[in-house]
C-alpha cells in the first residue's frame, strides 16, 4: 500500500515523472529504508516529500559552486540515460562522462591531463596541416586511430583543466569508481540514486528513480537551472 503524502512544495512534479518508483525489496540496500514508505506490485516507493526537500539542498549546493567559479563533472554512462547527462553538462558547459568511466580522471588526474593534451596537440597539428606535412601516409593512418581512440575515451573531458571540484553523478552504484575517486580525493557528490544505492556514495543525495527517463531529465534540468542562477548571481 502507498503511504506516501504528496502535499509540499514541488512534489507533484516528481511523482508525475515516476520519480516514486524504487526497486524491489530484495535488492535494496540497507541505507535505503528510511526513504521507503510502501510498496505497489513488486517496486518499493520513495518518500517524495524527502526527495523533494534533498532536491533543494542539492541546487542550493549547485548555485554555490557556481557563484564560487567550481568546475562541476557530470558522470552517468549508463544506456538509457547518457545523452541527458551529456545535455545537461553542455547546457552549462561543463565536463561530462557519459561513456565508460576513465580510471584515475581524479585519482591520477595528472596521467589524464597528459592525454588530454596529448589529444589536443595532435587535433591542432591535424587542423594547420602539420600531420601532413610531416608524417607518411602510413603514420597518419596511426596518429588517425589515436585521435579517434582518445576522443572516444575524453570527448567530455577535454576542456577539464584541473580536477574538478564537484561531480553529478547518475546512479552513484553503477557509477561506483567514479564516486570512489571522489570520496577519496574528498570531492562532494550530488547522486541521483536509487534504492540498490548506498546513501553514503553522495554529500548529497536525491532518493529517486534513476532509472527513468522522465525523472532524470527533470532533476539534471533543475540542477543545471540552480547552477545558471548562482553563476548570474
Amino acid at each position: 500500500m502507498i503511504t506516501t503524502t504528496l502535499a509540499g512544495p514541488g512534489v507533484e512534479r516528481l511523482f508525475e515523472a515516476g520519480a516514486h518508483f524504487a526497486q524491489v525489496k530484495s535488492r535494496r540496500h540497507p541505507s535505503m529504508r528510511t526513504f521507503v514508505v510502501g510498496a505497489k506490485a513488486r517496486l518499493e516507493i520513495f518518500d517524495l516529500v524527502k526527495t523533494d526537500a534533498q532536491v533543494a539542498q542539492a541546487k542550493a549546493a549547485m548555485a554555490t559552486l557556481a557563484k564560487d567559479g567550481k568546475t562541476v563533472l557530470f558522470v552517468g554512462g549508463k544506456k538509457e540515460i547518457s545523452a541527458l547527462v551529456k545535455d545537461a553538462a553542455r547546457r552549462i558547459g561543463a565536463p561530462y562522462v557519459s561513456t565508460r568511466w576513465l580510471g584515475g580522471t581524479i585519482s591520477n588526474f595528472t596521467e589524464i591531463k597528459k592525454r588530454i593534451d596529448r589529444l589536443a596537440d595532435l587535433l591542432e597539428k591535424r587542423e594547420s596541416g602539420e600531420l601532413t606535412k610531416r608524417y607518411t601516409k602510413l603514420e597518419r593512418v596511426r596518429l588517425d586511430r589515436e585521435i579517434e581512440r582518445l576522443t572516444e575515451r575524453l570527448d567530455g573531458i577535454v576542456s577539464l583543466a584541473k580536477r574538478p571540484e564537484a561531480l553529478v553523478i547518475v546512479d552513484t552504484k553503477h557509477e561506483t569508481h567514479a564516486a570512489k575517486e571522489a570520496h577519496g580525493a574528498g570531492i562532494p557528490v550530488i547522486g541521483i540514486m536509487s534504492s540498490d544505492c548506498n546513501v553514503a556514495d553522495a554529500t548529497y543525495p536525491i532518493i529517486a528513480n534513476d532509472a527513468s527517463r522522465m525523472t532524470v531529465r527533470l532533476l539534471l534540468d533543475e540542477l543545471t537551472s540552480a547552477f545558471e542562477s548562482g553563476r548570474a548571481a
